[in-house]
């Protein structure tokens, strides 16, 4: 059975075309930061054998606010190469064939030291960041600072 294609995004690698998708929502473990982000990928032409890629960090929409990263391509790129390299057929059919990443492999499949992310009532913070790394987020004030900074006929 081939994987859903809406969600899921082209990518190619070393000539072939190949779909990827991550699961839309976040089951219950996942969400709760007990298992980790995985991704599907499968050839986007006759798929056959998927590959599961298991990451070393949580999803980004976990609802604890466990340390992440974004999924790029490369890192998807990479993990294919990977698997490939370890043995994954993708035009043989048959049980998915299982890729766990480590936190070590990371650096080595993005190309450079992972950016981690920690999830926030209004986005993302950058792992060591703070509120001033938010762009999305707006300043709050309190009613008695802008009573106080406003004429009285605005009020």
């Amino acid at each position: 059975m081939a994987m859903p294609k809406k969600g899921s995004r082209l990518i190619t690698v070393d000539g072939t075309v190949y779909r990827w998708r991550i699961r839309h929502r976040p089951t219950y473990y996942q969400g709760n930061g007990w298992t980790p982000l995985r991704f599907a990928v499968e050839r986007a032409e006759e798929p056959q054998g998927v590959l599961v890629v298991s990451l070393p960090f949580a999803r980004p929409d976990n609802w604890l606010g466990e340390r992440t990263i974004a999924v790029r391509p490369v890192l998807v790129a990479g993990c294919i190469r990977r698997a490939l390299e370890q043995g994954w057929n993708p035009r043989q059919r048959g049980s998915g064939f299982t890729l766990t990443v480590t936190e070590d492999e990371l650096a080595e499949l993005l190309g450079e030291p992972p950016r981690y992310l920690i999830p926030f009532l209004w986005g993302m913070i950058p792992e060591g960041g703070g509120i001033e790394d938010l762009p999305r987020a707006t300043q709050i004030w309190s009613r008695d600072e802008r009573s106080a900074n406003q004429e009285p006929s605005d009020l």
